[in-house]
């Protein structure tokens, strides 16, 4: 492994970015420089069987999340119509498959009303799905799914401990809903907002038209200070120490940074188009997937410099990956409808 810094460079793009960011206004955000939003690498045929075990759901998997209360796993269709499918799986007791290579009863499948994009924590036992015009809020428990309006196409939505919102449109907008749904503040100029990222009272945007990561700031409802993120930023993940890991899925690295004041603090190389990210708190490892080659990686970042701990072939095109909390186990799907699949906390060598 070969961390290195490039903190003086990524400074004097933060200068850059934040002078336009500071300037931007509504009409301004069509006249930004951007780039075709980087997407994962058309994953080869598998060359090795994948690690752990797998599961046929007769799908494409487009997003995975395990929820943090009840310890569901929840997937979520790739489709591209107007309305998807959301599988509620119990990743204890869902370990058989039938002949045919359908799930059997313990995996529940709900009809959404709308095309969702991405799955993020609500509430204790909820997981929202933002969507166009809307965020859906669904109830892992009973599977009743309800709607918050949002004005535009809804690509990130992250949830406050106080019943907060923060939403991210395409058009480049993050407004704050009270708990109630109620717009309470709107912030925009950047090309799209298309994750989000809450540490502490900080709230940060990535922009992948301008492969960029933008802290907002609140108290003057405006864009604070912006870092370039390398050549074609995708994902994030944030953890309990206060840092974003940000996939360079085209620049081949990971980058991770701090908020207030925004900072990168290390970059380093993964090679082969890592995309999906999660991360596993009882190990301090980031797990991080690299859909040109198939596998999965995961990266300790305990000592401050990052180091490999593992690395394991997966399903074909691994665009969603997610860690359960409550075992450690890690669970990769195939956006290529090959399957689902977990790698036990005890099979990998951090995290048991």
């Amino acid at each position: 492994m070969r961390p290195y810094s490039s903190l003086p460079a990524a400074l004097a793009g933060a200068a850059v970015l934040a002078l336009i960011a500071g300037c931007s206004s509504d009409s301004d955000s069509d006249k930004l420089e951007t780039r075709p939003a980087a997407t994962a690498a058309v994953a080869p045929e598998q060359s090795a069987h994948p690690a752990g075990d797998v599961w046929g759901l007769g799908n494409p998997v487009g997003g995975l999340f395990a929820e943090a209360a009840t310890g569901q796993l929840v997937a979520l269709e790739a489709s591209r119509d107007t309305s998807t499918m959301m599988f509620i799986i119990d990743p204890v007791t869902f370990t058989r498959v039938d002949p045919t290579g359908a799930p059997n009863e313990e995996m529940r499948t709900l009809l959404l009303p709308a095309h969702g994009v991405g799955l993020a924590q609500g509430k204790p036992g909820e997981v929202l799905i933002p969507g166009d015009h809307r965020i859906m809020r669904v109830d892992i428990t009973s599977g009743v799914t309800t709607e918050v309006p949002v004005d535009g196409d809804a690509r990130s939505v992250r949830y406050r401990d106080d019943g907060t919102l923060f939403v991210g449109t395409a058009d480049g907008k993050v407004r704050e809903l009270s708990p109630d749904g109620k717009v309470t503040d709107t912030i925009s100029g950047l090309a799209s907002a298309d994750a989000l990222a809450l540490t502490g009272n900080h709230v940060s945007v990535l922009d992948r038209r301008q492969t960029s990561l933008t802290q907002l700031d609140l108290g003057k409802d405006r864009l604070g200070l912006a870092l370039r993120a390398g050549e074609g930023a995708t994902n994030l993940i944030t953890d309990p120490f206060g840092r974003i890991t940000v996939t360079d899925t085209a620049g081949d690295e990971l980058l991770v940074y701090t908020a207030g004041p925004l900072v990168l603090r290390q970059r380093f190389p993964v090679g082969s188009s890592p995309y999906a990210i999660a991360y596993d708190q009882r190990s301090d490892t980031v797990w991080v997937t690299c859909t040109q080659s198939n596998e999965v990686v995961g990266f300790d970042l305990s000592t401050g410099i990052p180091r490999e701990v593992g690395r394991y072939p997966t399903v074909r095109q691994p665009n969603s990956v997610t860690i359960d909390e409550r075992t450690g186990d890690l669970f990769v799907g195939s956006a290529t409808g090959d399957g689902l699949q977990r790698i036990r906390a005890d099979q990998r060598k951090k995290g048991q």
